[in-house]
């Protein structure tokens, strides 16, 4: 009974840490937004599709991640409830808390909106990766096609895909700044911080359909 009880608290644990950590990301997203000094190079896409089709950032980050996953069919990915989630939720909460933020104009908030948006994504990457519930679209886009082709460096992959979306966000009309740089120099100490501070241990031996270490790999979303 006693190990019952302890997978079932292990169980809420990655369920509630899971489910936090999307929605701080939409959180750290709408931050992000709100500085106005540039994007991740995700964002910048949704943020330009946004301003090209008239959808709110949160609706094309929806319609963005569900195509993705799309393209896990011929990769023979399998989604865990956290990708389908990583989908859902953060559209939902980046929309949320843009609706709640209010806007800045002053550099040295902005500045603070945009620290606070770099150091609030990491910390979330790690509590959503940490649950162990399954990888975000893109992230499994990237491993799954490092899988199929070993020969492939994943960091090259990763370069590639980034650097095009970037490139089409831009040009679609999403913010490139200084934030783009600082997130791309940030992003990666700060997961390599925080995953295994959140990583929650398997019961006894490792879970099969644990995705935590290509992720971590790999980096956010």
């Amino acid at each position: 009974m006693a190990k019952i009880g302890n997978r079932g608290d292990r169980l809420a644990r990655r369920l509630g840490q899971l489910y936090v950590g999307l929605t701080l990301y939409g959180v750290s997203m709408a931050l992000l937004v709100e500085a106005s000094l540039g994007l991740d190079p995700w964002d910048v896409f949704h943020q330009g599709l946004s301003e090209l089709t008239g959808a709110s950032i949160g609706t094309v980050t929806i319609a963005v991640g569900a195509l993705v996953l799309l393209l896990w069919i011929p990769l023979r990915q399998r989604p865990g409830l956290g990708t389908v989630s990583n989908v859902v939720v953060i559209g939902l909460a980046v929309d949320l808390a843009l609706a709640l933020l209010p806007t800045v104009e002053a550099l040295p908030t902005r500045i603070g909106f945009l620290v606070a948006g770099i150091l609030l994504n990491g910390m979330a990457t790690g509590l959503y990766i940490g649950a162990r519930l399954g990888p975000g679209p893109r992230d499994g886009l990237m491993t799954g096609y490092v899988a199929r082709r070993p020969h492939r460096s994943l960091r090259l992959v990763r370069t590639v895909i980034e650097l095009t979306v970037l490139a089409i966000g831009f040009a679609l009309g999403g913010q490139v700044g200084i934030g783009t740089v600082a997130y791309a120099l940030a992003i990666g100490p700060l997961a390599h911080a925080f995953i295994p501070m959140f990583t929650v241990p398997p019961a006894s031996r490792p879970d099969p359909g644990d995705l935590t270490r290509p992720v971590t790999e790999a980096g956010t979303g």
